[in-house]
């Protein structure tokens, strides 16, 4: 007899309960309730409200990343959702000029975004405090003492992220740690899934993308929580051992890229040995179920089982790598390639063995902690500084079109509320700021989301009305359905939507018999602000993917050249890897980050706008077997004694940067497609004039320096020969 309860859903269910996602949530329950529970005892309802508002309103800031950065981005949602609500309290007074007001305030607000993820998160807060100016929800209450509420809230919801930080100050890590270990397992899978040509390996690479891009952004959340930690209250034995998980981690993520698989030859090899792609894949599913286990048990890992199958299957396929070198001695190719395909996956196990090793806590003094100086290296920092203002000023700006896209819209939504006097107007305004986003794609989808959540919310609303007759459930309800909306948003937005309709019900029926009416009012508001959303990004200055592919591109190229310069500057010093080398190595991972989700966004927008949709995933694919090259010489020469880098790989790495420049140049507009034949590019009969011809004395060389000459010549070849491609693919872009 199966359990009522899977496996699968206690595993979600367990996830779901650590993430930070619930613990806002929890904390945003907290700061709402605790002053309308207190307005009601001492009989200042109103008071209560507009604090708990005033909380909200600074809660959006409460996002991943360090605590500075949090109580920093919450106090700055709090100034501007204070300003905002004077503002917008004000314009009552001036009825002539609000609409013009309401305007120039939503462009300038949202264009603070031009500084950022968190300060778009400020950008927001400043926009809801805006549109609530405009509702009844301060009752009576005179400009000032609203504000002076709307500070307290901001204030009261800064203590509380403060204080969950005291009791719990090793959530957040502990949190987005574990979600590298599962994205890192999934990665895994994804590449023993890979190995099948039974398998369809287009949307198996698609999807492996994906994972790799939000496996990319979760390495700068914990990066950023982990090393601004350390710089704050200096070096502790639990972070520092954190730190070095996550490098770990980090280097399984290279090494995975840093050996590419050639399917052509894998295929004909495992269709005659389909054993030996058994064997293969076991112990990669095996390390990838591992990670998931210990990322299970990552806070506690006493009950991490010992048993693990890694060390067996590895042994299984040494034998079969030592059998077929013995029975085959004639293939020496398929010998080398199975070699290889060994030695990658040992270094993997070697990496989970040695997590492993410090999850279950080894003596102090037997740890390598990584230096803070070193560590601050790697933190992204973004740029606060007017120029950024200045320079996105204009119509090739993302920002500044979705700024003023956004204003004409929010004008228009508050002219048709007045127009036709619709009951609640500032709905539609709010739906307008929740959904709309600078892309398309992401717009259309929140529309429809927000949509079917709403639609969703107010049928369960309708049968709950119906049942229900109880002011005190109604509460109880209005709250829970808010807290479950903020642990939702993130993940779900559907589903948050279906509980914010719910939450907005529930309150209004605390005080209104005609609930039926605000549910009508609701789903209308939710319909015309989307429709307006909508039309606004399609209509008012679109911002196509297509538009911004080619910044982006060129920044993914500008950073895989600037790696590869890293790397030659390496190869000729040697000792221990450079930080600039590293920190290099992080940025081209990071835009090519960026570059994927570009492509995943373009796949969203209509399909007129897909025109150059191969092109740009050629380029993308292009881009990460290019990286994944690089990666693979970078750890090979990091990892192994090497020999004096030749002239002949100086000769070959110029033309492959030169070739780099080229595509940069096309990208940027400094040359123009039809110069491309009278521009340089250097091509394959370049590397067959150096190493082709004057490849030094091999015969006399050892074993170690023929593999690594071997090795470094193989991938010079397909370094040139993929950036001799790069530029002749940009030529089918059309010029934006």
């Amino acid at each position: 007899m199966k359990p009522f309860i899977s496996k699968n859903f206690k595993q979600k269910a367990k996830d779901f309960v650590r993430s930070t996602d619930f613990s806002k949530a929890l904390l945003i329950g907290i700061a709402l309730t605790t002053p309308i529970v207190l307005g009601v005892f001492f009989d200042l309802v109103q008071y209560g409200i507009v604090i708990t508002m005033g909380a909200m309103l600074a809660s959006p800031s409460d996002t991943s990343g360090s605590l500075s950065h949090k109580l920093t981005g919450v106090f700055l949602s709090m100034v501007i959702a204070v300003l905002m609500s004077i503002i917008g309290g004000s314009l009552s007074y001036f009825s002539e000029l609000k609409v013009l007001a309401i305007g120039i305030l939503t462009f300038f607000i949202a264009y603070l975004s031009v500084y950022g993820f968190r300060a778009s998160l400020v950008s927001f807060s400043g926009l809801f405090a805006l549109v609530i100016s405009f509702s009844p929800v301060a009752g009576d209450l005179v400009i000032l003492e609203r504000a002076v509420l709307i500070a307290t809230g901001g204030v009261w919801y800064m203590f509380l992220v403060y204080g969950w930080h005291l009791l719990f100050p090793k959530m957040p890590t502990e949190f987005y740690l574990s979600k590298t270990f599962d994205l890192t397992s999934e990665y895994l899978k994804i590449r023993g899934q890979l190995a099948s040509k039974a398998n369809n390996r287009d949307e198996l690479f698609k999807k492996l993308l994906i994972v790799q891009s939000e496996l990319t952004d979760t390495h700068e959340t914990l990066r950023e929580i982990l090393i601004s930690t350390r710089k704050g209250s200096g070096q502790s034995v639990y972070e520092g051992k954190r730190l070095l998980i996550f490098a770990l981690l980090i280097d399984m993520l290279e090494l995975a890229m840093a050996n590419p698989v050639n399917y052509s030859k894998t295929d004909t090899f495992f269709e005659k040995n389909p054993k030996y792609l058994t064997d293969f894949q076991h112990l990669l599913f095996e390390m990838s179920r591992r990670l998931k286990e210990i990322s299970n048990h990552l806070s506690a890992p006493k009950r991490l089982s010992k048993h693990s199958r890694i060390i067996e299957f590895l042994k299984e396929v040494q034998e079969d790598v030592d059998t077929y070198g013995r029975e085959n001695e004639i293939d020496k190719e398929s010998a080398t390639m199975l070699r290889n395909l060994y030695k990658y996956q040992s270094e993997q196990a070697s990496k989970i063995e040695k997590i492993e090793w410090l999850i279950l806590g080894p003596k102090i003094s037997e740890v390598p902690f990584i230096k803070t100086s070193e560590a601050q290296k790697f933190l992204t920092k973004e740029s606060y500084n007017h120029r950024v203002l200045v320079e996105n000023l204009n119509f090739n700006s993302p920002i500044f079109r979705h700024s003023l896209r956004l204003s004409v819209v929010t004008i228009i939504g508050y002219l048709i509320g007045d127009f036709f006097e619709v009951q609640n107007s500032y709905w539609i305004l709010l739906t307008i700021i929740v959904i709309m986003r600078p892309g398309y794609g992401l717009t259309k989808q929140r529309s429809q989301e927000r949509t079917i959540g709403t639609l969703l919310g107010g049928a369960i609303a309708v049968v709950a009305v119906l049942l229900i007759q109880n002011v005190w459930i109604y509460a109880v309800l209005a709250i829970f359905s808010l807290m479950t909306s903020f642990t939702m948003i993130q993940k779900n937005f559907k589903a948050a939507a279906v509980f914010v309709t719910l939450s907005v019900v529930f309150s209004y029926a605390l005080f209104t018999s005609d609930i039926f009416s605000v549910i009508q009012y609701r789903v209308v508001d939710t319909l015309i602000g989307t429709s307006l959303a909508i039309a606004g990004n399609i209509l008012l200055w679109p911002a196509w993917e297509i538009q911004g592919i080619q910044k982006t591109l060129s920044e993914t190229i500008a950073a895989n050249k600037q790696y590869l310069k890293a790397i030659v500057a390496f190869y000729q010093k040697k000792g221990e890897p450079t930080s600039e080398l590293k920190v290099s190595r992080k940025k081209a991972f990071l835009e090519l980050s960026n570059l994927s989700s570009a492509f995943q966004r373009m796949t969203q927008e209509p399909k007129s706008q897909h025109k150059i949709m191969e092109q740009v995933y050629e380029i993308v694919v292009l881009n990460h077997t290019f990286l994944s090259s690089l990666a693979s010489l970078s750890t090979y020469i990091i990892t192994h004694p090497t020999t004096k880098a030749s002239e002949n790989f100086k000769k070959v790495s110029d033309s492959i940067i030169s070739n780099l420049q080229v595509a940069e140049d096309l990208l940027n507009g400094k040359i123009e497609s039809s110069e491309l034949l009278t521009n340089k590019v250097y091509t394959q009969a370049v590397f067959d004039a150096t190493y082709g011809i004057h490849y030094e004395s091999i015969a006399k060389a050892n074993t170690d320096e023929i593999e690594e000459r071997q090795l470094i010549r193989e991938q010079l070849k397909w370094l040139l020969s993929l950036s001799e491609k790069i530029p002749k693919v940009l030529i089918k872009l059309p010029r934006i």
